[in-house]
């Protein structure tokens, strides 16, 4: 039997702040929900659907041991993240390279005479 397509995808999960801060939590350990719920005002409920979106774009996976259910983070499943934010490294780059050029030259009015490379000079 086919898989349900999925609901939330990896961008979709983390525009949320909350989600946001629940993946640093469980980037450092595994963490029952009790835990977890203890880290944000809001309710134990409100923080189960947050889990359970991060879950469904698969940032996360849980287990049930005993009576609680543990989380964990997917870390090999921010790859779709990565690949795509690495895009927009070559602008960063090219940003790091003028500040770099200024410190070391000065105020920086020579840049109007230097050719500094465009992203997709690569």
């Amino acid at each position: 039997m086919a898989n349900p397509a999925q609901k939330y995808d990896v961008f979709q999960a983390i525009a949320d702040p909350t989600r946001r801060e629940l993946l640093r939590l469980l980037s450092k350990e595994e963490l029952p929900i009790s835990e977890i719920s203890k880290q944000f005002p809001m309710s134990r409920t409100a923080v189960a659907k947050h889990l359970q979106i991060l879950a469904e774009a698969k940032l996360i996976s849980g287990k049930k041991v005993g009576r609680e259910k543990r989380y964990r983070l997917q870390p090999e499943s921010f790859s779709e993240l990565h690949e795509w934010l690495s895009y927009f490294d070559q602008f960063w780059n090219n940003k790091l390279s003028v500040l770099k050029y200024i410190a070391e030259n000065g105020s920086g009015d020579e840049l109007k005479t230097v050719k500094l490379s465009e992203p997709n000079d690569k």
